[in-house]
Parts: structure tokens; C-alpha cells; sequence
């Protein structure tokens, strides 16, 4: 039986990026807050004394398009803190990392080891907070030498790349762009920051959910006109936080069926 929780995300407005600076910083404590810290976490109940052991495991054969709201519905239950793609060369390796809230849920992550992710079968390992550290600074390494990098969903191969340029480029404008690969704790005040440039109000920004009303990586945002909107693919494959936002042209009655699809 798998504990049923909220992401660790939990609605408090900071996005997964901040949580993984403060699991980085080794200055600081990802289980409780140091004094003058904005970064508000609820240490569980168990009186951990010093450091407790690092909730990190490493999964293997992941599908190619695979996206961190597919790792959520696979751990379903869990409370996931971060999710980490390995990418080599710009392309993913089928290979990830999922930090959870309290190293006692690394047991019941285990337990998914060989289980299904649509048609491929997923294997689970116990893994550490140094593998979890090399990854991601190879993540980073790997950002700035190709065009794949570690955020949003893994889908990045040179060619896929050039064939999404060019349809972005050939695509019509209607004033309405698709987000994707966006923090599951990304709030439209954070979208309002990543669009500063833009007159965006928090009334044409749409969050998208899945089918159980958790935020799925994928947003809407509508601006003043496709003019704006076409000027606002600059910020294309730009970072929010360490996750890169890939921006696609879309329209109103695209945005209406996604955004009734997580009612």
C-alpha cells in the first residue's frame, strides 16, 4: 500500500527548481529551514536527528517521452520532491532520478521496480545523494554543449529539435502559446515572472491538470495579441528555474479542450 500524499511541491508557490538548490547547497538542511530561509518545508514527525539517509532512487528503461507527470503517476502516492532526467550528448538516456520526501517511502518506491510505464517496464534502484549530485551537474555540463539539458520531458534529439524549430516557425499566431515542461509547483505568478516582458494577467494564464487534479508540466498562457505572443517565443527552451520551458504556438479552442480535459 503506498502512502497517498500531495507532491512535496504542495501548492506552497516555490517551484521544484528551489527545492533542488536547497537539496544541492550543503549549507543547509533540505528537512528542516534555517533561520531567515523563505524556503518553508514541514520536517516530519519522526525527530530525525542530524542528517537523515538521502530519499533518491534511480530508474532505468524509461520511455523516450517520458515526463515527469508520467514518474508522479507511476510513484502514485509518493511525495515527490524532484525528477531528474539524465541526458548524454542531448539525448535521453531512458535513464532518471526521483527524490521523495522521507527516506522511509524509498521502500514502497522499490516495490515498483519492473512494473509498467505504459509499455515498457521500469526498473527501480536504490540509489545515493552523490550519484543524484554528479547527475545533475552533468545535466548542467551536458545544457551547455547541446541542445538537450535536464528539464521538462526528455524528448530532445537534434533532429526532433530542428522539426519542432520549424514547425514553431511556420506555425500561425493566435495569441495563445502552450508551455511545457514546467515545475509541478509552478504557479501563474511564476509564469506571470517568466513572461516580465509581456502584459500577461493572471486571468489569461491556465495551468493544465490530469485526470486526478495535479498539475501536469503543461500550461496556457493568452497575451494581448498574436503579435505578442510571437515576440514571447524568444523565451522559447528559456530556463524557470533548472527546468527549460519549451513554447509552442497554439490557439483558444486547443487551450479549452486541454483545460477541460483536467476537470
Amino acid at each position: 500500500m503506498y502512502y497517498r500524499g500531495k507532491f512535496a511541491d504542495g501548492g506552497d508557490g516555490r517551484e521544484m527548481a528551489a527545492k533542488r538548490q536547497r537539496i544541492v547547497d550543503p549549507g543547509s538542511s533540505f528537512y528542516g529551514t534555517s533561520p531567515g530561509s523563505s524556503f518553508m518545508y514541514n520536517p516530519p514527525p519522526y525527530g530525525y536527528v542530524n542528517q537523515p539517509p538521502f530519499p533518491v532512487v534511480r530508474l532505468r528503461g524509461l520511455p523516450f517521452d517520458c515526463t515527469e507527470a508520467d514518474v508522479a503517476e507511476f510513484f502514485h502516492g509518493l511525495d515527490i520532491v524532484d525528477v531528474l532526467f539524465v541526458h548524454k550528448g542531448g539525448k535521453f538516456t531512458g535513464e532518471g532520478f526521483c527524490v521523495l520526501a522521507y527516506p522511509f517511502q524509498v521502500d514502497f518506491a522499490l516495490q515498483r521496480n519492473r512494473q509498467n510505464m505504459g509499455r515498457r517496464y521500469v526498473e527501480v534502484f536504490r540509489s545515493k545523494r552523490q550519484e543524484y549530485y554528479k547527475a545533475i551537474a552533468n545535466e548542467v555540463s551536458d545544457a551547455r554543449g547541446g541542445i538537450g539539458g535536464g528539464g521538462g520531458s526528455p524528448r530532445r534529439s537534434a533532429s526532433r529539435a530542428k522539426s519542432y524549430d520549424e514547425g514553431k516557425d511556420s506555425a500561425e499566431h493566435t495569441g495563445v502559446l502552450r508551455l511545457r515542461g514546467l515545475p509541478f509547483s509552478a504557479t501563474k505568478d511564476d509564469i506571470m515572472e517568466f513572461f516580465k516582458d509581456f502584459v500577461v494577467s493572471e486571468d489569461c494564464i491556465h495551468i493544465v491538470m490530469n485526470s486526478e487534479g495535479r498539475p501536469s508540466g503543461e500550461a496556457y498562457v493568452e497575451f494581448a495579441s498574436a503579435e505578442d505572443s510571437k515576440a514571447a517565443m524568444a523565451k522559447d527552451r528559456m530556463t524557470l528555474g533548472s527546468r527549460y520551458i519549451e513554447l509552442f504556438p497554439s490557439s483558444q479552442s486547443e487551450m479549452d479542450e486541454a483545460v477541460s480535459r483536467g476537470r
